[in-house]
């Protein structure tokens, strides 16, 4: 991702985020102003509360909408690493069953061995083809 793409979605982030919080402010503000006298008609106070809901849902969703704004290009960074770090992860069984490879490379059509030839071969095929096509993922994102 360019580094403006990114400037870019931090700015925006901060911006949601710094009008949420004026706007919580100010409905704040207002609700502390504007209690409900004790002589007041429970519908009015049901009323207030409505809109006070209604305001601090606005809110949480644009909370959501910023923090989602903001953590785009890390959600992006962090599904490539994910894939070169389970690549990695997938290519250690080949190397540690390279040596039994090698040992029993003789027994690979008929002989004592040709049973853990066969397995070992498996094992590494499988998990080499794991590895590659993790790491094949990750470059194409």
């Amino acid at each position: 991702m360019r580094p403006q793409s990114i400037g870019r979605a931090l700015g925006i982030g901060l911006r949601v985020a710094g009008r949420m919080v004026g706007q919580r402010m100010a409905v704040g503000a207002q609700s502390a102003t504007t209690q409900p006298a004790a002589n007041a008609p429970a519908a009015q106070a049901a009323g207030g509360a409505t809109v006070r809901g209604q305001a601090a849902g606005r809110s949480a969703g644009g909370v959501v909408r910023g923090v989602g704004g903001f953590l785009r290009p890390f959600r992006r960074l962090g599904g490539i690493l994910w894939l070169e770090v389970t690549g990695g992860l997938f290519f250690l069984p080949v190397v540690v069953f390279a040596p039994t490879l090698w040992r029993v490379r003789a027994s690979w059509a008929h002989g004592p061995d040709h049973r853990l030839f066969l397995v070992t071969a498996g094992i590494m095929a499988v998990f080499l083809y794991l590895s590659v096509s993790s790491f094949w993922r990750a470059r194409r994102r």
